[in-house]
């Protein structure tokens, strides 16, 4: 499922050091509404979806925000932060209570939905806390993808609500590396 591409999803710039915001870069890295959080819950959903256009969406979007995570990383130590580990910017450890358990479809894709707008709203607060204009272009990239996560999420609910065809599933797939595309251009 996974394969390791070296090239970051977008270039991760600092013009100057600043541990104590690479500290509190922390909260996306290792957090309760960090990449790494996200990831692990999509994952666990994908694998307890049923519908195998959702499970497939699941999987891309987790191994998108396995390299968000990634830029995070790059960028806390950029920064000059701490050492990294699965810790928030408070050092508080992060556990499985973060990841929702839940086994209904609709269920998980509302939690899904939800933990893209929690993130969104965390990557708006850092935006606003720094003045790095290199490190603002990142943030808001990262927060744009959440935005698209989030869109595509809803959509799957509404399918399912609305018992679609396989096609208009298959169609989110579609969507979704059309989203890509976009970055690369």
């Amino acid at each position: 499922m996974f394969s390791y591409s070296k090239p970051l999803f977008f270039p991760v710039n600092v013009q100057r050091r600043n541990p104590v915001f690479g500290q509190v870069l922390l909260e996306h890295y290792g957090g309760k509404d960090s990449e790494y959080s996200a990831a692990t819950q999509y994952l666990n959903h994908r694998s307890n979806m049923r519908n195998r256009y959702l499970r497939d969406l699941l999987g891309l979007i987790a191994a998108e925000e396995m390299g968000h995570m990634e830029m995070v990383a790059v960028a806390i130590n950029k920064l000059g932060g701490p050492p990294l580990s699965y810790v928030n910017s408070q050092g508080i450890p992060w556990n499985m209570s973060y990841v929702d358990q839940n086994l209904d479809p609709i269920a998980m894709l509302q939690a899904d939905v939800e933990a893209e707008v929690r993130a969104r709203i965390l990557y708006n607060q850092h935006f606003n806390m720094t003045n790095d204009p290199d490190l603002k272009k990142m943030i808001g990239f990262l927060g744009s993808r959440e935005d698209v996560h989030k869109h595509l999420f809803q959509k799957a609910q509404m399918l399912i609500q609305h018992s679609a065809p396989s096609e208009q599933f298959n169609d989110l797939i579609i969507e979704y590396k059309m989203s890509l595309r976009i970055i690369e251009h």
